[in-house]
Order: C-alpha cells, then sequence, then structure tokens
C-alpha cells in the first residue's frame, strides 16, 4: 500500500516528543519521493505541521547532525544522501565513480589547470624540480553540494594532453587513459582528519561541527612510473573508509562491507 503524500498528524503525548515525530515524518515524506529538489523552510513546516518554530529547529538541528540535510542562512535547503560515499582500502579509488554508484549526479567546478613548476611536488614524484608540472585543482560537488577539493600534479610529459579537457562532468583517470594512454595501476594513499580553515569551510560549505579528511595519494603506472600526486580534502560527514576482516584472515582490503 502507497503511503498518503504530504504531512501526518503529530501527537502531543507523553511518549515521542514532537520533534522526534516531527523528524520521522520527514524522513517518511523523503522515502515518498517529496523534497527531492528543494526542503521546505523552517516558516513552512511551522504552517505544516501546526507545531513550534523550536519543534522544527530541533529536528532539523537533528537532521543536520546527520548529515542528512543542508540549511544555511540565504541558501535553499537540500536533503543529502542518507549515507556518505564509501571507499574501500586497498582499492584504486575514484571518488567521481562513487558519486555516480549512488545515484548522485557528478559536477566539478575546474578552479586551475595550468602548466607549472614545484620543486616540491616534483620531488615527491621522484623528478627534478624544475620539471614541467599539469596541475589540475577542482570543487567537487554531488547532486549541486560541495563535497571535496581536490587536487592533483601529473608529470606534463604525461598529461599535457589534459590541458584541453573539460573536467566539469568527467573523471581524471577517464581522461588521462583516455587522451595519454597512461592508466593508474597502483601506489598508496593517508587518509588523516583535519579541522577545516575559514577558507575550506566556507569553499565547503561545512557547518562548524563537520570536520574534513585529508587524502594524499601518489600513483604510478603499470611501468612503475609515478605519475600523480593527489591531495583531497572531503567532508567527514559525507564520506566514510571501509575494510572487513575477520579472526582467520585479518583485514581483506578492497572487500565489499555494508553499511550498518
Amino acid at each position: 500500500m502507497t503511503s498518503r503524500p504530504g504531512p501526518r498528524s503529530l501527537t502531543r503525548s507523553a511518549g515521542k516528543p514532537l520533534w522526534a515525530q516531527l523528524r520521522a515524518d520527514l524522513l517518511r515524506r523523503l522515502e515518498d519521493g517529496e523534497f527531492r529538489d528543494v526542503f521546505p523552510g523552517e516558516h513552512d513546516l511551522v504552517a505544516e505541521y501546526q507545531v513550534s518554530r523550536h519543534t522544527v529547529r530541533e529536528a532539523l538541528r537533528q537532521l543536520r547532525a546527520e548529515g542528512l540535510v543542508t540549511a544555511r542562512r540565504g541558501k535553499v535547503s537540500r536533503f543529502t544522501a542518507g549515507h556518505p560515499l564509501e571507499q574501500k582500502v586497498g582499492e584504486a579509488y575514484s571518488l567521481f565513480r562513487s558519486v555516480e554508484e549512488v545515484g548522485a549526479v557528478q559536477r566539478s567546478i575546474v578552479r586551475v589547470l595550468d602548466q607549472r613548476a614545484d620543486g616540491v611536488i616534483a620531488a615527491r614524484l621522484g623528478l627534478e624540480e624544475s620539471t614541467p608540472l599539469v596541475y589540475l585543482e577542482r570543487l567537487r560537488l554531488a547532486d549541486e553540494e560541495p563535497l571535496a577539493v581536490d587536487r592533483v600534479w601529473l608529470p606534463a610529459d604525461v598529461a599535457r594532453p589534459l590541458l584541453d579537457v573539460d573536467f566539469t562532468r568527467t573523471s581524471l583517470y577517464d581522461e588521462l587513459e583516455r587522451h595519454c594512454g597512461t592508466r593508474i595501476s597502483g601506489g598508496w594513499e593517508r587518509i588523516r582528519a583535519v579541522t577545516p580553515g575559514r577558507g575550506e569551510r566556507t569553499l565547503l560549505d561545512c557547518p562548524e561541527s563537520t570536520a574534513l579528511f585529508a587524502i594524499d595519494r601518489l600513483g604510478h603506472d603499470a611501468g612503475r612510473r609515478q605519475v600523480e600526486w593527489r591531495q583531497t580534502l572531503v567532508r567527514a560527514d559525507r564520506f566514510a573508509v571501509a575494510a572487513a576482516f575477520s579472526t582467520d584472515d585479518g583485514y581483506r582490503l578492497g572487500a565489499p562491507v555494508r553499511t550498518p
């Protein structure tokens, strides 16, 4: 039987508080297909449910704390994915594919795409400090909500054709293979939690309580040549790292893991 659309009445009793009933009903309506584009504001919910602004604000505070809804002054509120994107430890990870796999729309805002020299990064790639590098910096969006800031450096003799690529809706690894004949086949990655600065918080539209994951990656091709140094800052409320384990085998990197 299909659920009745629209709000359900809230019961003023000593059982479940009104804000908790409101939160549960908003989630039900989301599952019924409402609020796909725009989430109602506080005034609309007060009128619709005939409850106080305090009740509405507490329900919305809980939804925001769970990463289920965003709400910013002067901006339209929206529902976000009900669970974070998940990276399986040990896999060659693509943020682009992870966003697409959960049914969200991936888009990138290219902030910088140029050729430059950077002695520190070149050294990390095992190159002479003056070696030209292709640098790509993107703000990554999932369903138009900021998800991550991604910065990557590649040797220009490998990646120079990428300077003419539109990265708005495509994967760097796909374009690297298509235009440069190079495929990232392995490497190492370090993931750590960081507190965002003011600029990062503004860019990623982070609540004050949200931390970031900082992901450093050094990638090599099939010939073991180091061709990628990447630094990604991703919102920790929308991203998770997972590994399976057992008492017999220990950690099985890259095995599928169900989110509890």
